[in-house]
């Protein structure tokens, strides 16, 4: 693997409460300069890095639900198709966590479904929220979000804990080659991104972005 398929496969993170559009822009423009696969932002900030964005391989991903996934149904569908209609690429889309713990399988996997409906043949990524549960669990999840007819799934929205590889294995395990899995969650340096990806993740969620190419940098070019 080269410098430019390890920058293709990071999705850059905006999503800070606090990130001010300014400096969503002008990371953008650097993570389309270093080759960046992804974006990732909250949907208010669609329209505006979609635009910026239009003419790049850099792909502009919303995050649905997020971070909780705990919302109605219908609000879910409507940020999804808002995302759509404004220039989105990809949606990361947060399963009903709450709904999950109860049990409550059938209405999680009917929600997915529905918000995937909507994204018009968007790859949509279910997050699983994996540090949360147990192998079983995960198991669950995964195929879960496999019936309701996601693309990817995806450990972590990185507010409740970050991705592990022995989480990212059993996704890799569990989904086989039917669907990508995304590392995500306190990914920070090179080391861990590798790790994941050895684990079998395909994307790799961080906002460490410019600090684990740095790395790469100085291990493979000094």
């Amino acid at each position: 693997m080269d410098r430019k398929e390890l920058a293709s496969k990071i999705e850059h993170a905006f999503l800070k409460p606090d990130a001010e559009i300014g400096v969503i822009e002008r990371g953008c423009r650097a993570a389309e300069e270093a080759g960046i696969g992804a974006v990732v932002v909250q949907p208010c900030h669609v329209r505006a890095v979609s635009s910026l964005l239009e003419s790049s391989p850099t792909k502009v991903v919303a995050v649905i639900g997020f971070p909780m996934g705990g919302t109605y149904t219908e609000a879910k569908v409507l940020e999804a198709r808002m995302a759509v209609e404004e220039g989105a690429d990809e949606l990361d889309l947060v399963m009903n966590l709450s709904l999950f713990a109860s049990g409550r399988y059938q209405e999680v996997q009917e929600d997915l479904e529905k918000v995937i409906q909507a994204s018009h043949g968007r790859p949509v990524k279910v997050i699983l929220e994996t540090s949360l549960w147990d192998e079983g669990a995960i198991v669950k999840g995964c195929h879960i979000a496999r019936d309701a007819g996601a693309s990817f799934v995806k450990s972590s929205t990185g507010f409740f804990g970050g991705a592990e590889e022995w989480s990212v294995r059993l996704m890799r395990k569990t989904v086989g080659n039917r669907m990508g899995v995304k590392a995500s969650g306190g990914i920070k340096d090179l080391s861990k991104m590798l790790a994941m990806l050895s684990a079998g993740a395909d994307r790799i969620g961080t906002s460490s972005t410019f600090e684990i190419l740095d790395q790469w940098d100085k291990r493979f070019k000094g």
